[in-house]
């Protein structure tokens, strides 16, 4: 494993870091397989109770890394690329939804494009007051490729995804909290400690329990 991802696992806790802080935490695509495989350990590892992933420096994630991606994918066919989508960044949706432990993501700074759609697919979301969210897809006319125009919906309702999805503008952590796209925002110095507690909370509370109430909500 690079160090563009960093893991550890403490106390029942496991601890994901996206690590490319001079690039806003980007991804390339051995970032993502590397993040996928990560989640896929949790999920199998008896000693994970509860996954916290969050960003090192002043973003969470900015999607995709385009100027590398692009380097990657300019003698590709289309075919190729969706390849790679469903081959690397689909990976992690897929991924998450396997997985019945919860995922609580500390959003440390700006989640964009992709980057807000991987967080929108774990189970909580906490942010630092700091923190500033945008789906940027429209402003380089792409589709949202990472199960956004899926799960946004599912979060904000129908009208206010598409004007998010529609206009690409930011929105600041507490107007987040105010229409339900994160559970919470905090003072940045309060952030981590706020997700580390609440991670701390559900790993010492009834494994199984709350391993089948997140599994009864997802059927649901």
């Amino acid at each position: 494993m690079s160090d563009d991802i960093l893991f550890s696992v403490a106390a029942d806790i496991a601890t994901i870091t996206l690590n490319r802080p001079d690039r806003r935490n980007a991804f390339t695509l051995s970032m993502i397989d590397e993040w996928a495989d990560s989640l896929e350990e949790c999920q199998t590892r008896d000693d994970v109770h509860v996954i916290i992933i969050t960003g090192a420096g002043k973003a969470f994630c900015s999607g995709g890394d385009i100027d590398e991606l692009m380097k990657q994918g300019q003698a590709r066919t289309p075919q190729e690329r969706k390849d790679e989508l469903v081959g690397h960044v689909h990976r992690i949706p897929l991924t998450l939804d396997r997985i019945d432990k919860p995922v609580i993501v500390a959003i440390n700074g700006a989640a964009t494009g992709a980057g807000l759609d991987l967080a929108l697919m774990c189970d909580l979301r906490y942010a630092a007051a700091s923190a500033r969210f945008a789906e940027t897809y429209v402003k380089m006319a792409l589709m949202p490729g990472a199960g956004g125009a899926y799960v946004l919906p599912r979060i904000v309702g129908r009208a206010k995804a598409l004007e998010m999805l529609w206009t690409g503008d930011f929105m600041d952590s507490e107007e987040a909290e105010r229409i339900g796209l994160i559970n919470k925002a905090l003072a940045d110095d309060e952030l981590m400690p706020h997700v580390e507690a609440m991670a701390r909370r559900l790993a010492d509370g009834p494994v199984h329990s709350i391993r089948s109430i997140k599994q009864a909500v997802r059927a649901g």
